[in-house]
């Protein structure tokens, strides 16, 4: 006969595993900075119970997640308002919980119960949890955490939609000039996705906010800093001479002030950057419209501009090209 002394743990059900996350997280409300210990234990409560998500919602290594508990768990954090306790604690959480919570809120919100994407909704009817997350960049120990979080909303048409029309989108023009290269190379990421995941959506944007979006665009390709310079540069090419975009294009490149910022990045010291100056100024060239101060501009600056591109197109590429501005 044998005999145990230690009885098995049994399993904690979704219920109880949204529960345990909420009462851990409120726990923190109770702890000061005075009580290090109290405050140290809490966290430790809080990323057990993260590893436990971890666990229902991605398996163990050994077994796959069953679909029905996380179905159940998901409708229990969206229930019990877990989701907005996930996000407004991120400041306090140390770095393991933040790894697990990264983990495991891409699989939150992919996660569709029945037909319905569950924490997308809750998200939806708490809107605010987007713009916490976006000020979150201003906060350089988890920038990179909600970096990643607002990646995975941004997938989402309804949500990218928000942020895009939120008074806290125009921060990703401060962003994205950080000194923490680290975080202004992850918010600029973030802002591309912004402005490339959904054409519609952004062709609907910049078509309803267009003076307000170049006024602040222009900004960063004349900005000193060249990693800036280029990489918004590049990104101006991706979503302005994306089909949905063609009518914004045709707008932007009836502007003189726009002609005169690429005419100065053909001048840059920067090959790449005059290259990438060449894709858009060429539309401007190209165009059969050209308003009459384009035209005049052009003009001036034809001799100058013949020089520039040969140097940057030799052969029959500059020939084909240079004859639009003969």
């Amino acid at each position: 006969m044998s005999f145990s002394f230690f009885k098995a743990l049994r399993p904690k059900t979704p219920q109880e595993v949204a529960k345990s996350i909420k009462e851990s997280l409120m726990a923190l409300d109770t702890k000061t900075v005075v009580e290090v210990k109290a405050l140290e234990k809490a966290l430790e409560e809080v990323e057990k119970n993260f590893v436990t998500m971890r666990t229902m919602l991605s398996g163990d290594g050994e077994s796959e997640p069953n679909l029905d508990q996380v179905s159940q768990l998901v409708e229990e954090i969206c229930k019990e308002d877990v989701l907005t306790l996930l996000i407004h604690k991120l400041p306090i959480l140390g770095w393991e919980a933040r790894k697990d919570l990264v983990h495991c809120w891409s699989i939150l919100l992919k996660h569709k119960v029945e037909t319905n994407y569950y924490c997308v909704e809750y998200i939806e009817q708490h809107i605010e949890l987007l713009d916490f997350l976006v000020v979150c960049y201003d906060n350089k120990d988890i920038a990179l955490s909600c970096g990643i979080m607002l990646r995975e909303c941004i997938k989402f048409p309804s949500l990218a939609r928000y942020i895009l029309e939120s008074a806290s989108f125009v921060l990703f023009f401060k962003f994205v000039e950080l000194p923490n290269f680290d975080v202004a190379s992850d918010a600029f990421s973030t802002f591309k996705d912004l402005l490339t995941k959904h054409v519609n959506v952004v062709s609907e944007f910049l078509t309803a906010h267009y003076d307000e979006f170049f006024d602040l665009y222009e900004k960063l390709l004349t900005s000193p800093n060249y990693v800036t310079r280029r990489q918004s540069l590049k990104l101006l090419s991706e979503f302005l001479l994306e089909s949905p975009n063609s009518q914004i294009m045709k707008q932007y490149i009836l502007e003189v002030r726009y002609l005169k910022v690429m005419m100065t990045l053909l001048r840059d010291s920067s090959k790449n950057i005059q290259l990438s100056a060449f894709h858009i100024f060429k539309v401007f060239v190209a165009n059969p419209n050209k308003p009459r101060e384009v035209k005049i501009i052009l003009s001036k600056n034809q001799e100058k501009l013949l020089d520039l591109l040969h140097n940057l197109s030799p052969g029959k590429g500059y020939n084909t090209f240079s004859n639009y501005l003969i």
